[in-house]
This record gives C-alpha cells, structure tokens and sequence, in this order.
C-alpha cells in the first residue's frame, strides 16, 4: 500500500509544483525516493521531530503549496496530536498526514508502534477528513483525491506492504464519502475499512455473503449504511483498530437512530496492550481476529 501511494503521489508531482512530501526519521525509498531525487526542494526530512514536521506542512499549506506529512502511523499522528489539532484543524489546512502501518500491522515492534487508537482520535477532531483504503487500487484513487482536496485536513491511513489487491472484482469504483461494495451477496453483510478486509473477502469466498469497504470513515456515508442496515438481516462489523469510537460504535448508532433490527456484530482489536510479538496474523489473532472467528460470526 505504501508503494501504491508513493507512485501515485510520484507522478502526480512531475506534473504539479504544489506538491512537496515532509517526512519524520523514515528512508526514502522506491518512489518516494525517486521523488526525492528528482524534487529535492520539495523533500523534507525532520528526523525525529514529529511536531516539526506538522508545523513545516501547515507553513508550506498558507504559502499555497499541497503538502503530505508521512510517517509510521503512532508518529503520524500520536505524538504531535496537537499540532495537527491546532495547526491543521483548527485552521482547516488542506494538508494530509499519511499514516503507514496502521493498526498492528507493525506487529513485531510492539505496542510502542501499533496504531490501535488511531481511527478513534482522527475521527473525533474536527473538521479532519479520515480514509483508510483496503487495498492498494484504493490507496491510489485516495491519494488522487487527497490531492485535489483543498477543503481542509485529511488523515490516510495505511497498511505496509504485500497486501492483496481485493477491489479489482468490484462492481462500483472508489468514492470519496461512500461505501463501496467489493462482493455482493444477500444472506449477510461484513462491513468494514483496510486491509483487513482481505480476511473478510477469504471468509466469505463461495458465500453469499457480501462485502463492503467503508474507506472514508469520516464523513460517513450514513445513508449508503443505512440501506445495507435495511437489506442484510446480519452485519458483520470488523476493524482492526479498538471499538471504542470505532466503526462498529458508528454504525450501532446510526441503526438505533434509523430503526434496524438487523442484528449487528462486531469485531475489533482488543481494548488492551498485548504483549505478542510475531508475525501481523499472529498479533490479529492473539487479538481475536482470525478467518475462522469472523465464519463463526457469519453462522452464529
């Protein structure tokens, strides 16, 4: 995902002057490395100075340039929390902070580099825009539009690498402020953002179950959820981030508020800092996600 975005972003840059990459402490490499090569006034590495890096995009954003802050998900957006709050937000600077490895997908480096909360925190400040594509054919129309965006701050957030291109099968293409239905069924609906989905699409093969890709997580698309809620008799939710201000809680809200009696499930990482260290499945597992668990939520 990270290679899909660096490429886009790439050669959208040899056409466009605007757009310069601010990075905290990560090596430049594939296309990122060939941007910065080819662009080196529009390549900034701050090392380990998070903060700094925000305040130099929000600097170059009232100066009319497009900036992207990219980094390791927790340092993207935990440690210089404010300065996205105040320098971003609060003055609605289109500038996207690109955060790699969310979830636990850094899994062997422990709690210290897993982007658990993350959705939680993006979601709740205002006027931030949050997309989590699921694939990388995702990543690349987000980035897109991240691009064209001028109306404020945008929170990307990604996976790593090798993960599986899952939309190529899709009956619709990717929209900003929509859900996006990568496999139709009628029995049951899982629901959900990222490159988890790529377990849902395996739970679900030779099922007549869909599968639908909520990749712009705020704003919602609450009226596409609100037909799948009215459609499906059973909605599957599964996020690899905690419940608590997730899209698990967003959707049971807006079934509430629209009468559903769809029965809802939902599958989330765990409130709580487990000490597993290994491969990205084994920390989802330890966690309670697997391709088994979510077929026993599709049979329950």
């Amino acid at each position: 995902m990270r290679n899909a975005f660096a490429e886009t972003f790439y050669e959208a840059a040899r056409n466009n002057e605007k757009l310069a990459m601010v990075v905290a402490d990560i090596s430049a490499a594939g296309s990122m490395d060939k941007f910065r090569q080819e662009f080196p006034q529009r390549f900034v590495n701050t090392g380990v100075a998070e903060q700094i890096m925000i305040g130099i995009c929000a600097g170059m954003a009232m100066r009319g340039l497009k900036p992207f802050a990219y980094t390791i998900a927790t340092f993207a957006l935990f440690r210089p929390y404010e300065f996205i709050r105040d320098d971003l937000a609060y003055q609605n600077l289109p500038v996207t902070v690109v955060g790699i490895g969310g979830g636990v997908t850094y899994s062997q480096l422990g709690g210290t580099h897993h982007a658990m909360e993350d959705v939680s925190l993006a979601c709740a400040m205002p006027n931030m825009r949050v997309i989590a594509p699921c694939d990388p054919s995702e990543v690349s129309a987000a980035t897109q539009w991240c691009i064209g965006n001028e109306a404020g701050p945008v929170y990307l957030r990604l996976g790593k690498a090798g993960e599986k291109d899952i939309s190529k099968n899709a009956t619709e293409p990717w929209r900003y402020g929509k859900v996006r239905y990568l496999r139709g069924g009628r029995e049951a609906c899982i629901v959900g953002y990222g490159p988890i989905l790529g377990m849902a699409m395996e739970a679900t093969e030779g099922q007549d179950v869909a599968v639908v890709s909520v990749s712009t997580l705020k704003p919602l698309d609450k009226d596409g959820l609100g037909t799948l809620l009215s459609r499906y008799p059973l909605v599957v939710v599964i996020e690899e981030a905690v419940s608590r201000g997730g899209l698990g809680e967003a959707i049971r809200s807006l079934a509430y508020d629209t009468g559903a009696t769809c029965k809802i499930t939902c599958m989330s990482l765990k409130d709580k800092f487990i000490h597993k260290y290994g491969s990205h499945a084994e920390v989802l597992a330890a966690h309670g996600l697997t391709v088994e668990a979510l077929k026993e939520k599709l049979n329950g």
